[in-house]
């Protein structure tokens, strides 16, 4: 069995439904790290007439995934639900392989360290 690392980049008020909606579908655990940064707008508002010329950096939140592959599809489906908005700051879902999973407690490895 495989694992994937899903990383979600969102604005700070979308951790409470995005969590909720997780946990319906079984996901055990996550990280959320509070970060400052900006996309491709730069830290533009939506609502401003003219793209900022130099970088703005805005609060948002990383949240960390680690799955098993043959869920992927389904966190990733729930994470874009429970973001969109259509607006400017929805955020970013990146995904990417992980090799291996290890419990330092107790050494178990691979799908046992994820349960």
């Amino acid at each position: 069995m495989g694992f994937s690392r899903i990383e979600t980049i969102t604005s700070m008020n979308r951790l409470s439904s995005v969590k909720s909606a997780l946990s319906k579908i079984g996901v055990t655990g996550m990280t959320v790290i509070q970060a400052i940064g900006c996309g491709v707008q730069m830290g533009t508002f939506e609502y401003e007439a003219e793209q900022n010329a130099e970088m703005e950096l805005l609060p948002k939140q990383m949240i960390i995934l680690f799955v098993e592959d043959e869920i992927v599809d389904k966190v990733v489906d729930v994470i874009k639900k429970e973001l969109y908005s259509g607006h400017i700051g929805d955020g970013k879902i990146f995904v990417s392989p992980l090799t291996n999973v290890i419990r330092v407690r107790t050494g178990e490895e691979g799908e046992d360290a994820l349960k």
